[in-house]
């Protein structure tokens, strides 16, 4: 049932979306002529790796950098990416992904090999779902960028105080994923683009059904800044990569 949904709602995404999606790739090439696509390695379900379609956001060759996690202040981010990154337009041709059963509408983000090497035996259950377009921590942290702007090392503040808690949240969602559980997340990660504290106060209704733990609880509604905390499954806080 979850394939067959994935199937119908990429292919009417695509199609519904097609006429914006034309024109953010006619911009993003315009800026410098280069393919308004960015192709990045990223690994699904099982740990079988595959690659991931992204509108292209950044300058070309700017994974070669060697970061992986990304600030809202990077000097890659082009000024058409700037407003891709704003409204997630960049995610949308993950639908392509959808409809070829490499990811998921719903289902825990994907991540690049690196970052799956540094998972703990309780992170490795997340490998058992195809990733998805979005999650619980999409939505949760869809400010990334703004968390990690100004950071030396983006990288390993996202391993901090980010990686923890977007981790336990993608686990519950794989020990709880449903069909009327995906719909849910759809539809406040769109409301969650005009009105994200709305959004959150619908997921954290949602998750105290599910009996999650008051401290995921109150990450959920981002009232506080984040602290640095321990993988799931490990009782260290990362230091270094």
């Amino acid at each position: 049932m979850k394939r067959l949904f994935d199937i119908l709602a990429a292919s009417s995404g695509l199609l519904i979306l097609s006429p914006l999606l034309l024109m953010m790739m006619f911009l993003v090439w315009l800026q410098d002529r280069h393919s308004p696509f960015y192709i990045a390695n990223r690994i699904g379900k099982n740990g079988v790796p595959f690659k991931m379609v992204k509108l292209r956001s950044m300058v070309i060759n700017a994974d070669k950098s060697g970061v992986d996690s990304t600030a809202s202040d990077d000097k890659r981010i082009t000024t058409v990416g700037k407003f891709i990154r704003r409204f997630k337009l960049d995610e949308l041709m993950q639908l392509w992904n959808v409809l070829l059963g490499d990811m998921s509408v719903v289902g825990p983000r994907p991540n690049v090999a690196a970052d799956t090497a540094r998972y703990t035996e309780e992170e490795r259950e997340l490998l058992t779902a195809r990733p998805g377009i979005t999650d619980i921590a999409s939505i949760v942290f869809s400010d990334e960028g703004d968390i990690l702007e100004g950071s030396q090392n983006p990288d390993l503040l996202y391993n901090q105080i980010i990686r923890p808690y977007k981790s336990r949240f993608a686990i519950i969602y794989v020990r709880n994923q449903t069909l009327s559980f995906d719909i849910f997340l759809i539809l406040q990660t769109i409301i969650g683009i005009a009105n994200k504290k709305q959004a959150l106060m619908n997921l954290h209704r949602r998750l105290v059904k599910l009996n999650v733990d008051q401290n995921l609880l109150d990450v959920c509604l981002r009232q506080s800044s984040l602290k640095p905390a321990a993988p799931p499954g490990s009782d260290t806080v990362v230091q270094s990569l």
